[in-house]
């Protein structure tokens, strides 16, 4: 029987995979954009572009991981499934939101960053190492959303 604290549980973990995928999916296709057009014009560059275009959609897998572990500690995989309070469910609720929120804001502008990124290779390829540190430092906030969030959902919960 799902009960409103369990509903709340189960919608931050939904909130988490949904908003991480949709930052991840318009940061991929901004940059999928911007790389679909240096390849048309120089088809040897798809290999250095592809990991910039690629760097957004980690996002969706840390929003993944997040959703996957509270679905864990749930025990929703088989196991006996917890009575939870509706102060329980708010708790996985919030417990939920910085790798939500994080991952979906960092996906969009990563993805901005590897365009520009993207740009640098179009124009210097040799300089393609240096073009890839651009969006990496928008990874560090996606991986700071990600670690309060298994830090809360493993430790700031007590079920």
């Amino acid at each position: 029987m799902i009960t409103g604290g369990l509903a709340l549980a189960i919608l931050g973990a939904a909130t988490a995979v949904l908003l991480g995928g949709i930052g991840s999916s318009i940061g991929v296709g901004i940059a999928g954009e911007a790389s679909a057009g240096v390849v048309t014009e120089d088809p040897e560059k798809f290999g250095r572009l592809l990991l910039l275009q690629a760097l957004p959609g980690t996002q969706g897998i840390y929003g993944f991981l997040a959703g996957f572990m509270v679905m864990f500690k749930l025990g929703l995989f088989g196991g006996s499934v917890p009575q939870l309070s509706v102060e329980q469910g708010w708790q996985f609720f919030f417990a939920c939101l910085p790798v939500a929120l994080a991952c979906m804001v960092s996906g969009l502008y990563q993805g901005r960053a590897a365009v520009a990124a993207i740009g640098i290779v179009a124009k210097r390829p040799e300089q393609s190492g240096k073009a890839l540190i651009i969006p990496a430092m928008v990874e560090t906030y996606a991986v700071l959303g990600l670690l309060a969030s298994i830090l809360l959902i493993m430790f700031g919960i007590k079920i």
